[in-house]
Formats: C-alpha cells, structure tokens, sequence
C-alpha cells in the first residue's frame, strides 16, 4: 500500500483528503494528514462566526470521527520541522520520522507582518485562527475594565482588514481601519464603489484611515497609538494585522524545491513542484506566477493534485483563474467579477450609483456591446450570480445592457432566468457544481430539495455566495416539474416570513434570541435579523429603538445616511399642513446645526447634513415644538400626500387634506415589509398622484374611490381600483384589511405592486379578502391595525428620554468630540458634503 502523506490541514488540505476518499482507488493507499493547529480543519471563511457563537466545533468541516470513518490518520497538534526528499520521509518535531510514496504541501499561508518599530509589543494581533481570535477577546475583555470604551485598529483595509474590522466591532470595541492605499479593497473596487464602501461603513460607526503609512506603534509594553509617516497619530488600545498573507513555503525551501522570487511553491498546472513526488495546493502553490488567496481555485487545486496522483484523469488548472470574488462585508455586500478596472482600450463602462442609499453597480462590456467583461457591486450584490455567469460562459448580452443592474423597466421581463443557463454553466465555483449536475439529480429524482442538492453536490459549502442562484436553480427546476416550493428567509429560517409572523404571534415571542431559539438554528445573519424586528413592529409596534442590534443601520439611528457619513432629519408634517410657527422652528434648527433645507415631492422639509451627535438635540427642538418623527428612514408610512382639496380648490370635490391627515396619523409609524406612501385627491385632476401610490384616494361624485398597489421608482406601477364611492369610514375599515393583509402574507422587502402581482388571484381576490371577507378574517386584521395603532410611539422622543439609548449617537464611544472628517462646501447660501475626489 502506498503512502499519501498531507502536510497542512486548512480548507485545501481538507478538501484534497474529501475528493480523494470519494474516488473508487483511494483504499489503496494510506493517508496520513499533519495539522499545527490543535483542531481538525475548520471554515476560515466564516471565521467571524466565532464572535457570535463562541463555538469552534461548528466551524469544524468534519468532525475527527470522519477521518477515522474513512480510514484517514489525523495527527493534529503536531508540527513537520523537515522533508528528506531523498529519503522520501518527513520529519515532525515530536512524533519521529514518516515515509511517503506522495506528499501534498498544504501548508497555506502566514499573515504578513510588516516590519513596523513596535510591532511586537502587548496587544497587537494578527487574524489568521481560531487561537488568534481567543486572544484577542481575552485582551479586548482586559482593556474593558478600564471603564470607556477601547479603540481598535485594523491594520489593512482588504477583505481580510474588513473581516477583521467586524471582528473587532463584535468585540465591543470601537473599530478604526487604517490602509496604506488611497481607497478601500484597492485590489477589487475602483474609487467610486470604494467611496460607496466607505460611506456604509462610517455610517455603522467604524472610523476610514486612508493613505496612511504606519511608522511606529507607541506604548511601554502594551500599544497606546500607531504613528503615520504624515506626522498624524491614532490613539488605540489594540491592533489587529491583517495587511495580506505569505506562503508557508519554508519546508520546501529548506528541502530545496524550487521556489518563485517572492516566494510560494513553483508548480505546473498538474499542481507538480520540481520534485515528481511531492505536490503543493492552496496558498502555498505558486501557479502562473500568483499566489490564489481565494478558497475556490484552492478547491480546484486539490482535486487536480487527487487526478494527478491517482493518474485515472487528465485535469489541469486553467491558465486564467477566476478570481471573481461576493461577500457580505460587516453587512455590506460586496462583489467584483471579471476585469473590475476597464481601460478605455478593451471597452466602456455603464454605471448606476445611488449615494443616498450606498449603491454602485458597474458593468464593463466590449466596445461592441456583445461582451461583458466584468463589474463592480456595492450595497446590493444581488445581481452578481446572474453576471458571473454572463461573464464566465459568454452569453450574448441583451439590447438593453443597462437592465442587467436597473431591472426590467415597464411590462418588459428580465433579460435572462436562471435556467435559461448552459447545462455547463458552474454555479458554485469552490466546489465546481454545474447547472447540469443540480438539474439532471432533480429530473432524476436523486434529490428532492435544496438540502438534499448540497448534501450530495456540497455546492453552497465554500464561501457561500453562490447560494442565492442554487436557492434560484432549485426553486425553479421544481417549478417547472409542476411541484410546490417552500420559499424560507435564510439558512436560519426554515419558513417563510408569513409563517414566522404567525409563529412569533401564536408564540407571543418578543426577543431575537426568543425567536431563534424556538423557531430557528445558528445565531442568525443581516437577513433574518432585520426581518425579525419589522416582524415586531407589524405585531407589536415595537420601535426600533427595542433592540436597535438587530435593525439596519437607518433604522438603528432612526435617519437616513446620506454621501458624506451625516444624516438626515425629515419631521411629520401630516398631510403637508404647516402653522408659521412651526415653519419658524424647521428654519431655527436647520440655521442653529447648518443643516441643508429642501422640500420635497412628499410634502415635508428635510434637513440634511445633520451629524450623528447632533441628532438627539435637533430631535428634542422639534419636538418641543410639537413635531415627531417621519420615519423617512424605515420601512414604514411615509407621507400621506394631499392636495388642497376642496378648501381652497375651485375644483374640489371633498376635503382632501384634512382626510390625509387623519389617515397619516392613523398609520403613522406603521412598519411592514416595504416602505408605504399614501395620497388623496381632492378631484379626478390628481395633483396628490394618488394613483402612483401604496393606496390613494380620488374624490368623486358620491365619495371616494380606493386605489391600492401603486408606486413610483424605478419601476413604477398605477395603482389598481378596489372600491368606489365609498365614504371616510370605509375608506379607514377597507385600508385597515388591505394593509394588514399585506403585512401579514408579504416576503421580506416585497413592494405592494409587487405583492399584488404575485398574489393569487391577484386585484379580484384581494376584494374578496377584504370587501367580501371571503377568508373570514376582517374582524382580526381591523383588530390588529386598532391595536398598532393605539401602540404607537415617537422613536425620536424615546430615544431622546432614555439615556441607555442615547448612547448610540456620538460619533466616538468615549468622548463628545465631532467627526473632522465631515467637510462642506457653500451651494447657493447652503452647505452640501464635498464632492468625492475620483
């Protein structure tokens, strides 16, 4: 029997040790697997995990018994100190000496530490494994005896610099990133998108050092501050190095393998070093001249090195590596693909960037338009699967390219679904599962569920991010063979929204770790925690101020981010009804706190510019005035729009704007699964625009006429008739039904339109529902909208009487100083953020 030994027991290691026990000839040889660590291999991907679960074993990708189970020695703990090539034996630092037929290097990478006066002082850190992160909690708990709250450095504002950054805010910690380039994700994003990524992260409360140099870390012993070759200096408690990797390449280099000029493994695209018997995979391999830090070309590796040391197959790695990469950075999806930086010579750009809401979305396509070359996502990487797939198998692209990133615009369908793919197509990159395969087990019946796809395919199991297209491919291949699909929030969540509304309501559950805990597995992600605490405010009408941990970032501080890292404040003024006095207040605060003034389209004053400390105070002025909060920023009503009816109006035919203020107090702070616009019209002229809302209102002979499930936006949609020449009180007892409804059965983040579209039976079975009472349910839903009602609370008035939750807006955990990174420039007598320097 011959031997296989694997020194190196990461992701790779693993993964070579899974594809050779699943090849008919692996009971032939003997393999023994070396790990430094004192644990089986683990998910470092998901390191992050940890912080939430403080529990190592489910990081684990196999527990030891797999090993043992097929027929693999795992000897953990132990270090290889040498390799005798012309012996072919290895030699550990405790255990002895190990003959080999072949020998796989795994042995991944190390943390690059850059040579730094200080570096190695008390408290500085690097993020590489689970020991690490023990360490750095043990310290992060120490420093927190102090009394306020420690500051945190990362060193390295790459993926991995980001990772870390979570790391630290998880800890409690006040989070500051410093980069030497002059931009975030120097390697994957461009200036724009950077500046997107910088924005969303400011606005979670983590400090952007760019351009700096770091010269020296200060402290007697422990670290106090970092110095920068600017002269500048940052004053921190801890610091985290993540400033890139090197291969773990001394072995090799000590046994005289040939090894590149910056160092990694020289391999061919066999993954063979220069010594025939002796292979190197992962970060370790030095093929076409890079080193991969990506989990999915270290999976491609392992499986070449199982063909070649088998020989039952010919694979070879590709001379192009994709290194396109998605991830959910500290909540904030990420993704670049293809050629993300496109010279002018190879094509032309498309770009869509909301900076308002932290969005940028780049396509880079031939000069021909038949191409796509590549791209950039920020703040919603929801469109990157499809791309990836364009990009990698060639699909011609449609006429209208800009719909790839803006959706299909009118009655117009997407360009392409998911089965429309080539059978070839690799939807899950680590573990190179085709469209092809997932399909052929569903029509086969080898599988009948997403779990049972990844149970026999492992695709999803790597990184992750292809698992919202094989969540699509799996849902549609069923579809399509006439069964019923289960649609769940998240891996956390085996239901739907609609069932964990009615199971927290049953269960009368308050709290996330309540619902998790009863209804759920894990700890939890940036889906289900957001959907969870709207669910409360549809029950309950909680605020967001109850636990703000779980909300998204507006929510949290109860106002919109804008560009530049400040906040907007948007005040209730129902119906667009103003006293002069109130008017003076709005001009008193926005000229007090130079705040930008501007009306809007749904009847309020915003006030921009607002900093996060400031906000509790601008608050407390407006509401002594008698103002509250508009929830411009949550997932909620609105505005209720008016025109001015027949009070002023010689058209008029009913009092439009004292029935918008009657409805916009009786649903204000109303959360649901989508933001919610209202309208009323006083004549069949619409200057309220009623019908391009979520329900709007048109007087007419005899009453009113109902419209529902309209919109603005990107994709706008009229709203559709539902009842007519109905008086105020049916309006109220109809929107009552309507809204609860749609609160009730709608998925997470789902437009009324949207809704209305989807719902069987569509416009004629919500009349039905909630004229006819077919489902005999009116009496609950006009009882649940009463209770909300009646429950409801001004978020800015809480949180401004409640110390514990005014903590949250100071722009510095433990002092009263402002944000200097926060620059304005005079726009016509106002203030406006200064523009991005591209």
């Amino acid at each position: 029997m011959e031997t296989i030994i694997v020194i190196g027991n990461g992701m790779v290691g693993y993964k070579f040790c899974e594809k050779l026990i699943a090849k008919p000839d692996a009971k032939k040889y003997r393999i023994l697997v070396f790990g430094e660590e004192i644990r089986p291999a683990y998910d470092r991907v998901h390191l992050s995990e940890y912080f939430e679960s403080g529990d190592a074993t489910s990081l684990e990708l196999s527990p030891r018994s797999w090993y043992e189970e097929n027929g693999i020695e795992l000897i953990t703990n132990e270090r290889v100190i040498s390799i005798e090539r012309e012996r072919r034996q290895i030699v550990t630092e405790n255990i002895g000496n190990y003959q080999y037929d072949y020998l796989v290097l795994a042995t991944g990478s190390s943390p690059f530490v850059p040579p730094i006066d200080g570096v190695d002082k008390k408290g500085v850190f690097v993020y590489r494994t689970i020991e690490d992160l023990d360490g750095m909690l043990a310290y992060a708990s120490s420093i927190k005896t102090k009394g306020s709250t420690p500051k945190a450095a990362v060193l390295g504002g790459g993926l991995l610099g980001l990772e870390a950054g979570k790391a630290v805010m998880d800890m409690g910690l006040e989070a500051h990133i410093v980069e030497f380039a002059p931009k975030l994700m120097p390697r994957q994003l461009d200036h724009r998108s950077s500046n997107v990524l910088r924005q969303k992260l400011e606005g979670m409360g983590i400090k952007i050092h760019l351009d700096k140099a770091t010269r020296k870390i200060q402290g007697n012993g422990s670290i106090t501050g970092m110095d920068f070759s600017d002269d500048s200096a940052l004053e921190v408690d801890m610091l985290v190095i993540s400033a890139g990797i090197r291969p773990r390449d001394e072995l090799a280099r000590e046994s005289g393998l040939l090894l590149g000029e910056r160092g990694g493994v020289l391999v061919d695209n066999k993954m063979r070093t220069s010594d025939s018997n002796i292979l190197a995979i992962g970060e370790v391999a030095l093929l076409n001249g890079m080193i991969y830090g990506l989990v999915a070309p270290g999976y491609d590796m392992a499986g070449v090195a199982v063909d070649q040391i088998l020989g039952t197959s010919d694979s070879i790695m590709e001379p192009q590596i994709d290194m396109s990469t998605k991830l959910k950075l500290i909540g904030v999806d990420v993704a670049s693909f293809g050629e993300p930086f496109m010279p002018a010579s190879k094509g032309h750009s498309i770009v869509f960037e909301n900076k308002t809401k932290g969005l940028y979305k780049r396509i880079n396509i031939s000069h021909d338009g038949k191409t796509l070359l590549g791209g950039i996502l920020v703040g919603d990487a929801s469109d990157y699967n499809m791309l990836h797939q364009i990009y990698m198998n060639g699909i011609a692209l449609p006429e209208n390219v800009e719909e790839l990133i803006l959706g299909a615009r009118g009655e117009e369908k997407s360009a392409m679904g998911v089965l429309q793919l080539p059978d070839a197509a690799q939807v899950c990159s680590c573990e190179n599962v085709t469209k092809g395969a997932i399909c052929d087990r569903l029509n086969e019946g080898q599988c009948k569920d997403l779990k049972d796809i990844i149970g026999q395919t492992k695709a999803t199991t790597g990184c992750g991010g292809c698992k919202p297209m094989v969540i699509d491919l799996v849902n549609e291949s069923l579809k399509a063979m006439g069964q019923s699909v289960k649609e769940v929030i998240c891996e956390h969540f085996d239901h739907s929204r609609q069932d964990l509304y009615h199971m927290i309501k049953i269960k009368k559950l308050h709290t996330f770790d309540e619902v998790i805990q009863t209804c759920g597995q894990g700890n939890g992600c940036e889906i289900c925690k957001p959907l969870v605490a709207s669910v409360f405010a549809s029950l309950y009408n909680d605020t967001a101020n109850e636990e703000y941990v779980i909300q998204d970032t507006n929510d949290r501080f109860l106002a919109n981010i804008q560009r530049n890292g400040t906040y907007s404040v948007v005040p209730r003024i129902p119906g667009g009804e103003i006293t002069p006095d109130k008017l003076i207040v709005i001009g008193e605060v926005g000229k007090k706190y130079n705040l930008y003034t501007k009306i809007t389209g749904g009847q309020r004053i915003d006030l921009f510019g607002a900093t996060l400390n400031d906000l509790p105070a601008i608050w407390k002025e407006l509401i002594d005035a008698g103002f509250e909060s508009g929830h411009a920023y949550g997932k909620s009503l609105r505005t209720v729009k008016s025109c001015v009816g027949s009070t002023w109006c010689r058209y008029g035919m009913d009092e439009s704007v004292s029935f918008a203020i009657e409805l916009e107090d009786r649903y204000k702070g109303l959360r649901s699964p989508h933001k919610i616009k209202g309208g009323v019209s006083g004549c069949i002229r619409e200057c309220a625009e009623a019908r391009g809302k979520d329900f709007g209102l048109i007087a007419v002979e005899g009453g009113w006429n109902l419209y529902i499930a309209g919109n603005g936006g990107a994709t706008p949609k009229h709203a559709q008739l539902l009842a007519e020449q109905i008086d105020n009180e049916t309006v109220i007892k109809y929107l009552d039904r309507f809204l609860m409804y749609y609160i009730r059965t709608a998925a997470p983040l789902m437009r009324t339109s949207v809704w209305l579209e989807k719902l069987e039976g569509g416009i004629e079975h919500l009349k039905e529902v909630v004229i006819n009472d077919s489902l005999s349910i009116v009496d609950e839903l006009e009882q649940e909208m009463q209770a909300l009602v009646l429950a409801y609370q001004c978020e800015w008035k809480q949180a401004i009487e409640d110390e514990s939750f005014k903590k949250r807006f100071k722009h510095f955990v433990n002092s009263e100083e402002k944000d200097e990174n926060l620059v304005f420039v005079p726009m016509r007598e106002q203030s406006m953020p200064k523009q991005w320097v591209e």
